[in-house]
């Protein structure tokens, strides 16, 4: 059997065992250990070892723990309530204020937690229902949640991106600065859409009135520097990395002992919120684990077989494509992969095929593991089975129907793309920020 053959079977063996319900992590890293035994006997277990050792030797893995930590303390002490009450007072007078408060309040989460499903949640349980109360159209205030949302695993500390570095070797702290211009550059077009669509038609976002807006200037600047915590406690462990003074574990470290101890200023940290930190970073950090120790598995294996030459070879040698052909192919893949797969399954199911690749045909791969984390924010919103659409549904009241979530999000998906086409065309967006830390 040819090696092309036997990487063929052993994707399709994989997407096979997905479609039966397995867990990603257990589907993945059976395929890669039963084929290296299978190709190369006894010995093959050796791949497997090594790829677990090289998982526990990589310094790097222990900034995952600590940001999902400080995301969490931020989130379960409430600190998030403070972060949108600002938005509330400080935007609520222009029209759409509050769906651009919420945008804030989104990079922000995004800022403290590194994943979507933060947002989410705290956009669908506190921003939802005020906006729904103020009179903001239904289909655009779910869109705002569920776009602004997706920002989680492009701006840092993402989370997603310290998953991509693993797979693709490179180092996380260059893919960290090269999503937060992409990141900002992202909510701004969504803000920018918000406040055109609301002065068009001031029907859907209506101002607050008045009497609303009267609130003592005190009350206004107490609610200012709660809701600038979260960015004193960013600014205060990206700052010294930045500088070059903090290694990256070191910054990861200092961000979460700073969330543990504005918590405790603040009064918020009870027991109750301390083990519910400890218990979900714990599952979260163990998940993401297990996902890499698969995938590298399954990599190494493809590696030794040499499918991505194949893969290589028959893109550009046999139907003549160009390198940025091949590049369009891999991102359409991956948002059709995306209408029934997450974010990390789509990378450690096609990174082993689609990385090595992309520097093969001379790409970045800081570059490229921005336009993987856009276009999987553009999957995760896209029918039938966006993964962002069913948790939408999952948390939002009775009167926002599925319809009402799947016509939302197409302005969205539309600037996403915009946003993906112009990383694409200028990728110095995204590495210009890189280039200039790490080449000083």
């Amino acid at each position: 059997m040819s090696y092309e053959m036997i990487a063929l079977m052993m994707f399709s063996s994989l997407m096979l065992l997905l479609f039966t319900g397995q867990r990603v992590f257990a589907a993945i890293g059976f395929v890669g250990a039963a084929s290296s035994m299978m190709l190369w006997g006894v010995g093959g277990v050796d791949i497997a070892f090594a790829s677990a050792i090289k998982l526990m030797k990589w310094y790097p893995l222990l900034t995952l723990p600590m940001f999902i930590f400080m995301g969490y303390v931020l989130s379960e002490s409430k600190i998030a309530d403070d972060l949108y009450k600002m938005f509330h007072v400080w935007f609520g007078g222009l029209r759409g204020g509050l769906a651009v408060g919420t945008i804030g309040l989104m990079v922000l989460i995004s800022a403290m937690n590194g994943l979507s499903v933060a947002g989410m949640a705290i956009g669908a349980t506190i921003a939802l229902p005020e906006l729904l109360r103020r009179g903001y159209d239904k289909r655009m205030v779910t869109g705002v949640i569920q776009a602004g949302s997706s920002l989680g695993i492009l701006i840092p500390p993402s989370v997603v991106l310290v998953l991509y570095a693993m797979i693709a070797r490179q180092p996380v702290g260059q893919l960290w600065l090269a999503g937060l211009f992409p990141g900002l550059m992202m909510a701004g077009v969504f803000i920018i859409y918000i406040v055109v669509r609301c002065k068009i038609n001031p029907n859907l976002g209506p101002a607050l009135s008045e009497h609303e807006r009267q609130v003592p200037m005190a009350e206004k600047l107490r609610l200012l520097g709660a809701g600038l915590l979260p960015v004193i406690i960013f600014a205060t462990m990206m700052v010294p990395f930045v500088k070059g003074w903090t290694s990256l574990v070191e910054s990861s470290a200092i961000g979460a002992l700073t969330a543990l101890a504005a918590a405790i200023l603040r009064r918020r940290m009870t027991w109750t919120v301390f083990e519910i930190s400890v218990r979900q970073t714990l599952g979260i950090s163990c998940m993401f684990m297990w996902i890499i120790l698969a995938a590298l598995c399954f990599g190494a294996v493809f590696d030794g077989l040499g499918a991505v030459k194949a893969i290589e070879g028959f893109f550009v040698g046999e139907m003549g494509l160009s390198p940025w052909g091949v590049l369009i192919l891999m991102q359409i893949s991956y948002l059709i992969l995306g209408t029934f797969l997450d974010d990390t399954a789509m990378l450690v199911i096609v990174a082993p095929l689609y990385v090595p690749l992309v520097g093969a045909l001379g790409f970045d791969l800081i570059w490229y593991g921005v336009l993987y984390t856009i276009t999987c924010q553009i999957a995760y919103m896209t029918p039938p089975f966006g993964y962002n659409l069913f948790l939408m549904r999952a948390l939002a009241p009775p009167q926002i129907t599925i319809r009402d979530i799947y016509a939302s999000i197409w302005p969205f998906v539309g600037l996403m793309v915009l946003s993906l086409v112009l990383v694409m065309m200028f990728p110095q967006i995204a590495l210009w920020l890189p280039n200039y830390v790490y080449g000083n």
